[in-house]
């Protein structure tokens, strides 16, 4: 991935992502309009071990859902979201954090061993 491509995604996940989980296992998921299908697909080719879901129409909206759970969100998605947590708002960070440690996503004193700046503001 360039670091323009890089750059483009955070602000993708800044902007559409959602952080958290089914209670069960953490993810990151991105709800667009079909409109958006190419963009859904860039991501999907980004992260092979993602998944695409939709198209969904509901009440006159017409969506998909790209999710990244799993190893593809460990190995691919969370050292990208690590790298850049220090341009990432104050909301979206704790969001961030707080599904990183509600799914052990990560030793909580690696991370802010490894990342000083990530250590929680609330």
């Amino acid at each position: 991935m360039t670091d323009y491509e890089e750059g483009f995604l955070m602000g993708v996940l800044v902007g559409e992502g959602h952080f958290g989980g089914d209670m069960v296992q953490a993810q990151v998921n991105v709800r667009m309009h079909i409109r958006q299908q190419k963009l859904l697909a860039w991501l999907l080719r980004m992260f092979p071990g993602s998944k695409l879901y939709g198209p969904y129409h509901h009440n006159n909206r017409h969506y998909m859902q790209w999710m990244a759970r799993g190893k593809t969100l460990r190995q691919d998605l969370l050292p990208l979201l690590l790298r850049n947590l220090e341009f990432v708002d104050d909301h979206i960070r704790q969001r961030i954090e707080m599904m990183i440690e509600r799914y052990k996503l990560c030793d909580t004193e690696l991370l802010y061993f490894s990342y000083p700046d990530t250590v929680p503001r609330y």
